[in-house]
């Protein structure tokens, strides 16, 4: 059952859960609580080949939860990734993973929270994405513009859904299936055409730029200077879209200068710690009255 600001225990702690999406897949995730009542509920979703234990993620989650929010993180059902972090325990669901299914995922978690089945019921609610994670935050504010929605934050996001050439969109569709690497792990994970066939019959509901005029809440995107992966104007582009601007985050990488595993003596790189200060004040002092 959800807990009422006036029944929330007074300690920091997490909670782990799991529930099922529509396709009777597991969402796995974890819940930071303040130490005292929340002013505010926020999800934080990861990127490509990400999870939500990842580097900086829970850190972030942690110390925002610090300050008076409660976090929930998880992995998206077809990240492939579990509890076991060493690995991607579940290839064959990282083969089927499309931005379709992560925007169900949020909508479900979000359907989870009105439910009491997850924590949060009656407060401000904010959605924050990394990398690919950031342009799924885009997808699921753009796609219904009535969502009641405190804010979103996009933190080094990428600005549209497709970076497959020509080439390599006709060899997956020819095929069936890709993979890509990744060097976390070793392992060459999959990667299904119907990534790539729903984005051809819906090209507009994946128009991350064009989502971003329907978008109407406040909005902070953030972007780290030196990210290798994310080009500056990516983050530009979407600003524009959203109607701000960006928060360079100087000498910052697409981690937020942050290892993985985060350092264990609980060292925070200052790129991080701007990021932190930023989605505080953004979270907490600018809209803290509208719930859920």
């Amino acid at each position: 059952m959800a807990i009422s600001r006036e029944q929330y225990p007074m300690t920091p702690h997490t909670t782990d859960w799991t529930i099922k999406n529509a396709r009777k897949l597991d969402i796995i995730g974890n819940t930071e609580h303040p130490a005292s009542p929340p002013k505010a509920c926020l999800l934080l979703l990861h990127g490509f080949k990400g999870y939500k234990d990842y580097g900086f993620i829970p850190v972030l989650a942690r110390a925002l939860a610090d300050d008076g929010i409660l976090v929930h993180r998880f992995n998206f059902s077809c990240s492939g990734m579990t509890n076991q972090i060493s690995t991607f325990e579940r290839p064959d669901l990282f083969a089927q993973d499309t931005w379709n299914r992560q925007v169900e995922d949020v909508h479900c978690i979000i359907d989870g929270i009105h439910t009491g089945a997850i924590d949060g019921a009656g407060l401000p609610l904010f959605i924050a994405g990394h990398s690919r994670g950031g342009a799924t935050t885009l997808l699921t504010a753009g796609r219904d513009p009535s969502m009641h929605l405190a804010g979103i934050i996009t933190i080094n996001a990428v600005d549209r859904c497709n970076g497959l050439s020509d080439e390599q969109q006709r060899a997956l569709l020819e095929d069936g299936s890709m993979t890509t690497p990744s060097a976390r792990t070793g392992q060459d994970l999959p990667i299904n055409a119907s990534w790539l066939q729903e984005q051809l019959d819906n090209p507009a509901s994946h128009d991350v730029l064009s989502l971003c005029t329907s978008i109407k809440v406040p909005s902070i995107v953030l972007q780290g200077t030196d990210d290798p992966g994310v080009p500056f104007e990516a983050a530009e582009r979407i600003a524009a879209g959203l109607g701000t601007y960006v928060h360079a985050i100087q000498s910052a990488d697409h981690v937020l200068n942050t290892a993985n595993p985060a350092p264990a003596d609980g060292q925070i790189s200052p790129q991080l710690g701007e990021v932190i200060q930023i989605i505080r004040k953004f979270v907490i002092t600018n809209h803290p009255e509208t719930p859920i």
